[in-house]
């Protein structure tokens, strides 16, 4: 035989081979013709036809999976850009030896990296492969025969649901879309039990109108009518299994005095029916309120002890989900359910709401109306801890809640003044420091007494002389007691002449207030007396302006009248004719 040359078996030994995944199993195809890839858009012509499909790839291995648990793996593994174990024993297992290096099409690059890694083998990735993975997946369903198709789509829809459950880590306990539904036929079911139960109370009102006060709870007033039919047979019921003794006497004696009108077996018949509607939507609503209590404990169990459950549902249905409810800030779950007043308020520039749903919460309902707004605050926050713990946490019990809701507790006996619980000073009333006295200057103490020194320096200098003269004596007799008792005797004599002149002082402050004491009295008598000449003279004035008016008018008539007597007594002087 004769031996092929090195550089033909380095050709033929360096082929390319195609990873491709199905949910069927891992495929590994060798490509015949690698000039197809240089030329990707046109690629995809030779995948149009099976015969002209084979002729560029051949089926080389094939592994098919056992169980789903192995797919899951396997495409989870994929997903992530992983090599997982399947794989890795089947490329080894396929791939030519170490002395033959073969290269290998992957359609993930993260997922050639790893191979590259774990098995050092070449991988490509690049727009050729791309066609070529969108041709092979045309025609899988004919390249691989251990699969049929119906087998091939049956096994993808299982591997996409199991895949799904996995990665959104399904669990039927943590469905938060049961409690959305929950909260909203709970609130569907308030509302037409409430339409169903006045109706009831207005139509039955005709004929017992005393009962609606008497009875006022909606179940209790339908069960006593169910049972006494009409106001008649109400005396020999027993009510004892609905009402108390004490409602239940009240209700006989008005049957008896009833001021109602009669009515037909006919409407009582109709009444009776939709007293069994009310009976059975108040049934059917105690045991929605328990599931939805058992599924909020199940789902959300720190956020149930701080809010409760009916408000955590209320939350998170608002929120569309628990998630999207652990995704909001603690401002958000503060208003949340107060959007519209918030715009509002944002519009016109007011201020903006306090709280939301929250406000419905029983430790803002214990609050004082001016905490309300701090309280609901500091609920809001925990209420965002506690929402993400439950969302993203591994534990089925409350962890941090009991622990928030007693820190929220104590921060509202902090606010209303009264000492924290569980403090050392809790049993015994909190001892307030006494403010000191503030006192006036005037009423005040020795210390801010009047400094007789600052007046005169004579008293000073008169006080260091004596020191002076003092302390010359001292040294002169000697030392010791004799010194102590000549100082002690200087300092005698210092202090009696300043109480001495803090007592003239205090003499002369007094002279000084009756002085001007009596001089107040003098002035105040000075204006007195200026006051009384000043309206005196006033007087005059007005007096005398009267008289010169009276002296002008007469002077003024005396005029008139010369003037009238000269124009009559003055006659004109003719004049003489001339001759």
């Amino acid at each position: 035989t004769q031996k092929a040359s090195p550089l033909a078996v380095g050709a033929r030994r360096r082929t390319m081979l195609v990873l491709f995944e199905t949910p069927a199993g891992h495929a590994l195809f060798s490509l015949l013709d690698e000039s197809k890839l240089k030329k990707p858009e046109s690629l995809w012509s030779v995948f149009e036809s099976l015969d002209s499909t084979r002729k560029l790839v051949k089926l080389k291995a094939f592994h098919k999976f056992e169980d789903t648990a192995e797919a899951v793996q396997s495409a989870t593994a994929l997903v992530d850009g992983k090599l997982s174990a399947g794989m890795k024993k089947f490329l080894k297992k396929n791939i030519t030896s170490k002395e033959v290096q073969d290269v290998l099409a992957v359609a993930d690059s993260k997922l050639g990296g790893a191979i590259k890694d774990k098995l050092n083998i070449q991988c490509v990735f690049d727009d050729g492969v791309m066609q070529l993975m969108r041709g092979l997946r045309n025609q899988i369903e004919e390249l691989i025969g251990a699969a049929s198709g119906s087998e091939m789509r049956s096994m993808a829809i299982g591997l996409a649901h199991s895949l799904s459950r996995y990665k959104l880590k399904f669990s039927p306990d943590k469905v938060d879309t049961m409690i959305v539904q929950a909260i909203g036929l709970l609130d569907d079911l308030d509302k037409e039990l409430n339409t169903y139960a006045m109706r009831l109370k207005e139509w039955y009102g005709w004929h017992f109108p005393e009962m609606g006060k008497i009875v006022p709870d909606n179940l209790m007033y339908a069960k006593a009518i169910q049972k006494m039919r009409v106001r008649a047979g109400c005396k020999p019921c027993d009510f004892s299994d609905i009402l108390p003794e004490e409602v239940e006497a009240e209700l006989k004696e008005a049957a008896e005095i009833s001021m109602g009108t009669e009515v037909s077996e006919e409407d009582v018949t109709n009444i009776l029916m939709l007293c069994e509607q009310v009976i059975s939507l108040s049934e059917y609503r105690a045991q929605l309120w328990d599931y939805l209590k058992n599924r909020m404990q199940a789902i959300a169990p720190n956020l149930s002890v701080m809010v409760g459950e009916l408000v955590g549902a209320r939350l998170i249905a608002h929120a569309g989900s628990l998630m999207n409810l652990a995704k909001q800030p603690a401002s958000t779950v503060q208003i949340l359910g107060a959007e519209k007043a918030l715009f509002r308020a944002l519009k016109a520039k007011h201020d903006t709401p306090k709280y939301g749903l929250i406000y419905h919460a029983s430790l803002v309902g214990q609050a004082q109306p001016k905490h309300k707004g701090k309280i609901s605050r500091v609920l809001a926050a925990k209420c965002a801890l506690s929402v993400r713990v439950d969302a993203l946490g591994e534990s089925s019990g409350p962890t941090i809640g009991l622990d928030a809701r007693l820190q929220v507790e104590e921060r509202m006996r902090v606010l209303e003044g009264k000492v924290p619980k569980g403090s050392a000073s809790d049993s015994v009333a909190v001892q307030r420091q006494p403010q000191p006295v503030v006192e006036m200057y005037a009423n005040g103490g020795g210390a801010r007494g009047y400094n007789v020194a600052a007046d005169s320096t004579l008293g000073a200098i008169s006080a260091a002389e004596v020191k002076e003269k003092s302390v010359k004596g001292g040294k002169k007799k000697g030392e010791g007691k004799e010194g102590k008792k000549a100082k002690e005797g200087d300092g005698k004599k210092v202090k009696e002449g300043k109480k001495d002149k803090e007592g003239k002082i205090k003499k002369a402050g007094k002279d000084k207030e009756g002085k001007a004491g009596k001089e107040g009295k003098i002035k105040a008598e000075g204006q007195e007396g200026k006051k009384i000449e000043a309206g005196k003279e006033g007087k005059i004035k007005k007096v005398k302006k009267g008289k010169a008016d009276t002296d002008a008018q007469v002077a003024g008539e005396k005029k008139k009248k010369r003037a009238v007597e000269d124009a009559t007594t003055a006659e004109p002087k003719k004049k003489k004719p001339k001759k």
